[in-house]
């Protein structure tokens, strides 16, 4: 007999995170529950718990949080096929409407009509993942590889977006790259850029612990933000991935990029407007292309995990579900922290 009822981790407005109980969902026809197992807490989860908002998604109403979670298979729907009761799984957040002009042109990761696990940009809001069980359709599920822990897979998502933004860079190979923001998704960039060949990858921040992260999953070089006299930043550079998600950082990366260069913009800025270097884009002729999401990419991130991507000092600390406050306060504390898991398999 499965429970009555779940526990969950849910926002209702900025600084105000519970821990609540919820009818144990079923799989409809065409879904799959999941017991999920472990959860990381995104930068998008600590900006609805500290401010009530992402960018322009604000919560109008309570929502489960989470989006990276991974766990095993708890049931099948009626009809439903997809993997055995058990096994290990990966859950791919998103569900794209498949009819509109940008899923026609496979771009399915800006379709306009996505719902997102965990994600206010609709009403109803999109209930997350940071539940002891979900449901979600069966195409969003994914079998792990046999090679893949649960502990590894949890990073497929992040890593996804990370490789979104290096593919909306072209081809990095034998480049110079400057990643601003060495938080766990520019970590993760830094892994997705030495894979794909860059030569030189610099990762700047302004705080030491991140730099020492993006160190270790293999940047050539860090920087601090703060030192514009270091000679890391001698060289302009071929391509920059802005990863902060601050104006600060969107100005380095105008600044810093060579002429003819691309600038990706990974991270969410703040709402409303924000200043741009527009004549210095326009003198330099930079190519300026957004990222956001990702698409197929989930699969290669399971697959690089698998196979060993060197991305292990990203994950920092594991807290269980009901010290999710404390997970979230720590989370946000980039001096001690990089990517904060919940374990929901233990309470």
């Amino acid at each position: 007999m499965h429970p009555t009822t779940i526990r969950a981790c849910t926002v209702h407005g900025a600084g105000d995170l519970r821990i609540e109980e919820r009818p144990t969902p079923a799989p409809a026809p065409g879904e799959i529950a999941v017991a999920i197992a472990l959860g990381g807490i995104c930068g998008s989860d600590l900006h609805y718990y500290h401010r009530g908002r992402v960018g322009d998604f604000a919560v109008r109403e309570p929502m489960v949080l989470g989006h990276e979670v991974v766990g095993h298979v708890a049931a099948l729907g009626p009809e439903t096929e997809g993997p055995a009761v058990g096994a290990p799984v990966a859950i791919h957040p998103a569900t794209p409407c498949g009819s509109c002009p940008e899923c026609a042109a496979d771009r399915r990761n800006i379709c306009g009509h996505t719902r997102y696990l965990g994600s206010a940009a609709h009403l109803p809001h999109v209930q997350g993942g940071f539940a002891q069980r979900v449901t979600v359709p069966a195409a969003q599920i994914r079998a792990l590889p046999p090679s893949l822990t649960l502990h590894r897979a949890v990073l497929a998502e992040p890593l996804s977006v990370a490789l979104h933004a290096v593919n909306r860079a072209g081809d990095v190979r034998g480049k110079r790259v400057l990643v601003t923001g060495a938080g766990p998704i520019g970590c993760l960039v830094v892994a997705a850029l030495r894979h794909h060949g860059a030569a030189e990858i610099v990762a700047s921040d302004l705080v030491d612990e991140p730099l020492r992260i993006a160190a270790e999953v293999g940047a050539t070089a860090t920087v601090r933000a703060d030192r514009p006299e270091d000679p890391s930043w001698a060289a302009p550079f071929d391509i920059t991935i802005e990863a902060s998600g601050a104006p600060a950082g969107l100005r380095t990366s105008v600044e810093r990029t060579r002429r003819g260069g691309t600038v990706v913009l990974l991270g969410l800025l703040p709402p409303g407007e924000v200043g741009l270097l527009g004549n210095v884009a326009v003198t330099r002729e930079l190519d300026l292309r957004g990222a956001f999401r990702f698409d197929t990419e989930f699969d290669e991130a399971l697959s690089l995990l698998a196979t060993g991507l060197p991305v292990d000092p990203v994950i920092t600390h594991t807290f269980p579900l009901d010290r999710a406050t404390e997970a979230f306060d720590l989370a946000g504390n980039r001096e001690l922290a990089s990517k904060v898991l919940l374990d929901l398999s233990t309470t």
